[in-house]
C-alpha cells in the first residue's frame, strides 16, 4: 500500500464566465494549474439570481469533455443538433464535444439557489475529432454508497473501493461505458469524525476539491474552496473533524501537448487555427 499525499494546494479564485455567471475556478486558472487530463474545475454557488441568471448563451467547444454536476438548481442544455437536456438537483450531464458542438446552458429558475460544478476533461488526439455526444444522468440513476449514518459517496464515474466497499460509478458501471482516460468522479459527503480510505489506480493522476468544511490528508488540512494535487500511490486516506464535502477526481493522464484557445483544446496551433476557421465557416459542429 502506497499512501497518496498532498503535493500542491490550489485555492479557487473568484471569476466569471458565460454572460457573467459568478463562479470559483481552481484547476485551470492558468496552464500551470492543469492536472492532466483535467483542464478546468469551476464551482458555481449563489442564492442571488443576478449572479447566475445570464447563464451561458450559445458557444462552441472542440477537443474535450465537459461534466456538469448540479447540486441544486435547474439548467437547460440545448445544442446545434436539437438536443435538449434538463439538469436538476443531483443530476449530471456528461458531454463529449469531440469535433465540435455549439450549445447553451441557461438557468430555468428566476430565484433560489444554484450550485454545482463543471469539470473539463481532455481527450487524446485520436479522439478529439469524434462526433459530439452527451448524456443526461438524473440523480436517481447515480449510485450512492452509504458509508455511515451521516456519510455517503455519490458515485458519478469510475471504480474504487471505499472503506472496504466496492464503489462503482454510473459511467463505467451501470451504463457499461468506457473511456480511454478511465475517469473516477466521486462526491464524498462526510459527517464528523470520519476516517475514509479509498483505492485509486497507481497510474492515475488525482486531486481533491473541498467544497464544504475541512479535510485532513496526512498532515495537510484542506479547507473549503481549495484543490489538492495528490502524489502517486494506490490509497487515499482522509479524516474529518467536523462534517465536510469534497470531490475526488482521478484519471489516466494523456501526456500530449495541449494548446488551448478559449473553448477549443487541441494539440497544436495549426489545429486551433482550423477550429477557428471551421467555426467561422459554420462547419465546426458538422459530423
Amino acid at each position: 500500500m502506497t499512501i497518496r499525499t498532498v503535493t500542491r494546494i490550489i485555492p479557487a479564485q473568484a471569476t466569471s464566465d458565460g454572460a457573467g455567471v459568478k463562479l470559483k475556478r481552481s484547476i485551470g486558472q492558468s496552464n500551470a494549474t492543469r492536472h492532466d487530463p483535467f483542464l478546468m474545475l469551476d464551482e458555481f454557488f449563489s442564492d442571488e439570481p443576478a449572479d447566475y441568471l445570464a447563464g451561458f448563451p450559445s458557444h462552441p467547444h472542440r477537443g474535450f469533455e465537459t461534466v456538469t454536476y448540479m447540486l441544486e438548481g435547474h439548467m437547460l442544455h440545448e445544442d446545434h443538433l436539437g438536443n435538449k437536456g434538463h439538469l436538476k438537483d443531483g443530476g449530471v450531464q456528461w458531454m463529449t464535444a469531440g469535433r465540435g458542438v455549439i450549445h447553451s446552458e441557461m438557468p430555468q429558475q428566476e430565484a433560489g439557489r444554484m450550485r454545482g460544478f463543471q469539470l473539463w476533461i481532455n481527450l487524446p488526439a485520436v479522439e478529439k475529432m469524434q462526433p459530439a455526444s452527451y448524456q443526461d444522468i438524473p440523480a436517481d440513476a447515480i449510485p450512492n454508497l452509504v458509508l455511515s449514518e451521516h456519510s455517503k459517496a455519490v458515485l458519478i464515474a469510475g471504480r474504487s473501493n471505499i472503506n472496504g466497499h466496492d464503489a462503482i460509478g454510473y459511467i463505467n458501471g451501470l451504463d457499461g461505458r468506457s473511456m480511454s482516460t478511465d475517469p473516477i468522479y466521486i462526491d464524498l459527503q462526510l459527517g464528523s469524525a470520519e476516517n475514509i480510505s479509498l483505492n485509486l489506480p497507481t497510474d492515475h493522476n488525482a486531486l481533491v476539491y473541498v467544497y464544504e468544511g475541512e479535510v485532513a490528508i496526512g498532515d495537510q488540512v484542506l479547507s473549503s474552496n481549495h484543490s489538492a494535487i495528490l502524489s502517486s500511490g494506490d490509497t487515499l486516506s482522509l479524516e474529518t473533524k467536523n462534517s465536510a464535502k469534497l470531490l475526488i477526481l482521478a484519471a489516466q493522464p494523456i501526456g500530449e501537448a495541449i494548446v488551448q484557445y478559449g473553448p477549443f483544446v487541441m494539440n497544436s496551433s495549426d489545429e486551433i487555427e482550423q477550429a477557428l476557421k471551421d467555426y467561422r465557416d459554420g462547419v465546426l459542429a458538422i459530423a
